[in-house]
């Protein structure tokens, strides 16, 4: 049975459900009209998304620009502002001076020339992000990283955002709701229901609802609602590819030990200047994450809990907090939101005519905002790449599952870098996190690959989540080392180096003097 595709049933809401359900019904507009591909969102009233994920990547741009949505509201609306990278504080030594940055511009010329490779070869004592690109100055002097007014989405140096994740969940479905033509059901599920005979010309004749299609979910108030593809936007409950199907899923503590997380929210004055970066301190057993919206900031410690209990977790953190603040932060004034989480993904996120995004399909530590670039990337090939017909949907699972699990495992590489290169003695968290039993096989392939080159274009896919740019920030921001043999570069390259080296100076003191204050931009925009 060759049926058509033409009914999406997105199960779960939250940021993952809506920028799922927003994409598809977007792209599926471009390319049939509107009306042709059917989207339904079911969600329960009673399941609060997690939300914590504050942090975007650049790639939100263009996912927000592709579903029509104006910049201007979605920062209005979404209490957003602009995130240029990010800023490690004691990641490497854990000493005061200890502060590198990872801004999200490339390299200058980076397509053409590996500054790494000359940074390294004449021990620059110049930080080679503020070297090679305007950024990390930029953000030092926590400007916007365009002027206002601008064209919508434009950028003088590359940028996400901040923003508060509910307000953003709302504004989506919202917009997916008035103007993609998404169906919004509030219900709860009660049950999945498997096809009564498979939907393709499978040899297995097995009636195990594993190896079933879904045909449909019972809702307790809607009854059965049908559907051709089902997406699990379920969280970590992951109610289809867990529950259902049974797909196993794969814990990766033993690379990555974080596993909690103690969120607050910090009040701010209107007149205190917003950072645009997301800043992160290490501690003795994890890391504290802080990133300023419009009037507040979100705050959390994710520790790994192996190696500090949760009390002592959040005295860490209220300390932080006193330290930020400028004053005593008393723990009745604040709410603290605890949450638990197991590392890793499922072995296939993609299974029969079901597949998985957001939590269910798997989650690590917020170290990165890799969170949501992979929600957008799953909902982009989703949506891009959806079946016309049953029939093709499994060979579009195998593709799905070959590239997402090669995604899932350069992230966990990724970051799994930042702890492996620190430097840090001060706790058996930071001396166990460089055990070599910890390091995967293909991140130590890598490492031994960087003790004698520089990372560069060949050493990475080109459907990477980090680019190779990602890779060279973090390497020389902590202090790598590539044994270069005494190799110098020639003139020419040395020429093409220093010439690339001034156009950066010359371009921070223009942008010093062309772009305001990260508040004022903000304000501006709030205000037009």
């Amino acid at each position: 049975m060759n049926t058509g595709v033409t009914n999406i049933v997105v199960v779960g809401g939250g940021t993952a459900g809506w920028i799922t359900a927003g994409t598809i019904a977007a792209e599926s507009i471009k390319k049939y009209g509107l009306g042709v591909i059917n989207v339904t969102l079911v969600e329960s009233a009673n399941i609060a998304p997690i939300g914590v994920g504050e942090g975007t990547w650049p790639t939100m741009r263009q996912t927000l620009a592709n579903m029509g949505i104006s910049e201007y509201d979605f920062i209005k609306k979404c209490n957003a502002t602009f995130k240029q990278g990010s800023q490690f504080n004691a990641w490497c030594s854990g000493q005061i001076e200890d502060s590198y940055y990872h801004p999200f511009s490339l390299p200058a010329d980076f397509v053409n020339t590996n500054l790494a490779w000359h940074w390294m070869s004449n021990s620059h004592q110049m930080p080679f992000a503020e070297l090679v690109s305007p950024q990390q100055v930029v953000c030092q002097y926590q400007l916007a990283p365009k002027p206002f007014p601008y064209d919508e989405y434009s950028a003088v140096c590359n940028y996400g955002y901040h923003l508060d994740a509910a307000a953003f969940a709302e504004f989506l479905k919202n917009h997916c709701m008035t103007k993609l033509g998404v169906t919004h059901i509030i219900d709860d599920l009660v049950a999945v229901n498997a096809a009564d005979k498979l939907n393709t010309k499978d040899k297995c004749n097995s009636q195990n609802p594993i190896d079933l299609d879904i045909e449909s979910i019972t809702t307790r108030k809607h009854g059965n609602i049908e559907g051709d593809f089902f997406i699990d936007c379920t969280g970590q409950k992951a109610l289809l590819i867990g529950e259902h199907y049974q797909v196993p899923f794969i814990c990766k503590k033993d690379v990555l030990f974080i596993d909690s997380a103690i969120a607050v929210q910090l009040p701010t004055e209107i007149e205190d200047e917003i950072a645009s970066v997301t800043l992160s301190t290490a501690q003795p057993a994890g890391w504290i994450w802080d990133i300023g919206l419009h009037n507040r900031r979100g705050i959390g410690h994710v520790y790994a809990s192996d190696y500090i209990n949760d009390e002592r977790a959040q005295q860490q953190l209220i300390s932080y907090l006193n330290k930020q603040a400028n004053r005593t932060v008393k723990q009745d004034d604040l709410s603290f939101r605890q949450i638990k989480f197991k590392p890793g993904h499922r072995a296939k996120f993609w299974h029969r005519n079901c597949v998985a995004v957001g939590l269910s399909a798997g989650f690590v530590e917020p170290l990165e905002a890799s969170s949501l670039a992979l929600v957008e990337l799953s909902a982009q090939m989703i949506a891009q790449q959806l079946p016309s017909n049953r029939a093709a949907m499994s060979r579009l699972a195998e593709q799905f599952n070959q590239r997402f699990l090669y995604r899932w495992q350069r992230v966990i590489d990724f970051l799994k870098l930042h702890y492996v290169l620190s430097q840090r003695q001060d706790s058996q968290f930071w001396l166990d996190n460089r055990k070599p039993d910890s390091i995967p096989e293909s991140l130590k392939h890598q490492l031994a690959i960087w003790q004698d080159q520089t990372p560069w274009h060949y050493d990475f896919d080109r459907i990477e989540v980090f680019p190779s740019a990602s890779y060279q920030y973090v390497l020389c921001g902590m202090g790598f080392k590539t044994n270069l043999n005494g190799l110098k570069p020639s003139l020419q390259q040395e020429t093409i180096a220093v010439e690339n080296y001034n156009r950066v100076q010359a371009s921070t003191g223009q942008f010093l003097a062309k772009l305001a204050s990260h508040r004022k931009v903000i304000q501006q925009i709030r205000a037009a």
